[in-house]
């Protein structure tokens, strides 16, 4: 169950849309290093050719996917230091559960303890959130805006072109990160010794 609960996680939010096939360009990599997220020291880093795979459909995909993915990492990877440190809401969860009872075991163990009605809510919220942000403007494998957060709908981009590319570079960076951390997390979490780095964490 924990490990479902992990992958539920990490892959709740990525966008389930099966792209056109269709030929199109290569993308090179100086096309790859103009793009946000190519930072130093590897830009344009693409050893498995993804970029090349199918159509621009299929490309725009790619990269609201790792967006996507980049985000709900970084708010799980919060949540499980969070968690892990014993911070906690005041009061109930529900009739049965307390946050301060959550707050006593390791962040996948408390999901596990999170009863079915409340995980319920949170599967609907994010099916919510999906069906809000697919369904808004023009869908981003056909050449609109990649996915923007839609609870709550805040925007902290600066108005500034060269600001706003530092900022779009480090959301993804974070979030490539963040993404690691939680493999990481949920790793040590399940599989002893697999984290060296971890052991002995009383969070795993």
């Amino acid at each position: 169950m924990k490990i479902i609960a992990s992958l539920l996680v990490l892959l709740g939010s990525a966008a389930a849309f099966a792209p056109t096939q269709q030929g199109r360009p290569a993308v090179t990599v100086q096309a790859l290093t103009d793009l946000p997220g190519a930072t130093a020291p590897f830009k344009g880093f693409d050893p498995l050719g993804l970029a090349d795979i199918g159509s621009d459909a299929t490309f725009g995909w790619f990269r609201a996917a790792e967006l996507k993915h980049s985000r709900v990492a970084m708010l799980a990877t919060t949540g499980y230091l969070v968690q892990g440190a014993g911070f906690h809401f005041p009061g109930q969860l529900s009739s049965s559960v307390s946050f301060e009872s959550l707050s006593t075991m390791k962040p996948l163990d408390a999901w596990d303890a999170v009863p079915d009605e409340g995980k319920n809510q949170i599967y609907f919220t994010i099916f919510l959130a999906e069906l809000v942000s697919e369904s808004t403007g023009i869908h981003y494998t056909k050449g609109g805006d990649l996915p923007t957060i839609v609870f709550p709908p805040v925007n902290f981009a600066p108005s500034d072109p060269e600001k706003l590319a530092r900022a779009q570079a480090r959301e993804l960076n974070n979030g490539r990160l963040a993404m690691i951390a939680i493999m990481s997390f949920c790793a040590a979490a399940n599989i002893p010794g697999s984290v060296p780095a971890l052991e002995g964490n009383p969070a795993f």
